[in-house]
């Protein structure tokens, strides 16, 4: 059922049902951190492999709150004007030339260059002026160097926004803000202290089962189990990227949808492409398969 975006979960429990009926299933320890960060408004880092559902349990709980999702997707070289606000240089240069043509190129005017009319709402303004109608997704923050990073850390400890030449834009409540890491870097400590921690492994078989029930429930249970069974032992191997449970969910989707009811050997040949996505990886699974389909 989901919850108005002012009403907050009474309980660990009922935010665990809440997601669930999401269509995510959180572990007792992600949905107590995530039932603290929505209560008591602190940001949320969660760290993890890739695949193990970090994004998606932002989009989840924008969902289920009936919150705006707004989405900072971190990569290398971004800038702080990328992710707060920029000038729309293009529309000024018109309504300047405009104004010329007319001759009406007095203060007022000028000033108007520099109103909200022609300011680039980015990801971080558009977060602290919805406030908590908001859920704030900051995205693979380890992609992003130690400069956003120290940046970031003043954004969120303030939630307001000063742009010279209009003001400064606060945030009345703070969204819920959840970032996420694949560790490809060390985060610095004064980051992680301003945030609650929690880390996301892969899950137990039995749990994966369930995820793949959740959210792929025309998939049959006894090619479910085999799926499963197999991204479990491709895990185990020495791989460069090793499945998630993304993956898991693809490749039980993608047999379903060729009417497949069995995982063997030849299927798993002309299917590896949903769950293996480096080319090395590839060739050494293929050498594999049969202990890797032998028992799923």
């Amino acid at each position: 059922m989901d919850l108005p975006a002012n009403e907050l979960p009474a309980s660990v429990a009922e935010l665990t049902g809440t997601l669930r009926d999401g269509g995510y299933l959180a572990d007792r320890g992600l949905a107590t951190t995530l039932f603290v960060a929505l209560s008591l408004q602190r940001p949320v880092l969660l760290e993890g492999e890739v695949g193990v559902g970090k994004t998606e349990a932002a989009k989840v709980l924008a969902s289920v709150f009936g919150r705006r999702l707004i989405r900072l997707q971190c990569y290398e070289g971004i800038d702080t004007s990328q992710a707060l606000y920029e000038w729309d240089y293009t529309r000024q240069m018109l309504h300047i030339r405009a104004l010329s043509q007319r001759q009406q190129a007095d203060d007022d005017a000028v000033d108007q260059l520099f109103g909200p009319k022609f300011l680039l709402e980015r990801p971080l303004l558009a977060a602290v002026r919805a406030g908590d109608q908001a859920v704030l997704l900051i995205d693979e923050i380890d992609r992003a160097d130690d400069e956003f990073e120290a940046f970031l850390l003043e954004v969120l400890s303030d939630f307001q926004v000063t742009i010279p030449e209009v003001g400064t834009v606060r945030a009345p409540r703070p969204p819920l803000v959840v970032l996420t890491s694949n560790r490809t870097r060390e985060l610095h400590d004064a980051l992680k202290r301003r945030c609650l921690y929690h880390w996301i492994g892969y899950p137990s078989p039995a749990r994966e089962l369930e995820i793949v029930a959740v959210r792929a429930p025309q998939v049959g249970e006894t090619l479910a189990r085999k799926v499963v069974a197999a991204v479990h032992r491709l895990r185990e191997l020495d791989l460069a990227k090793p499945p998630g449970v993304a993956e898991t969910i693809d490749w039980a989707r993608t047999l379903e949808f060729l009417g497949e009811t069995d995982l063997d050997e030849d299927t798993a040949t002309v299917t590896l492409g949903a769950v293996i996505k480096e080319r090395d990886d590839l060739d050494f699974v293929r050498e594999n398969l049969t202990e890797i389909t032998s028992g799923a």
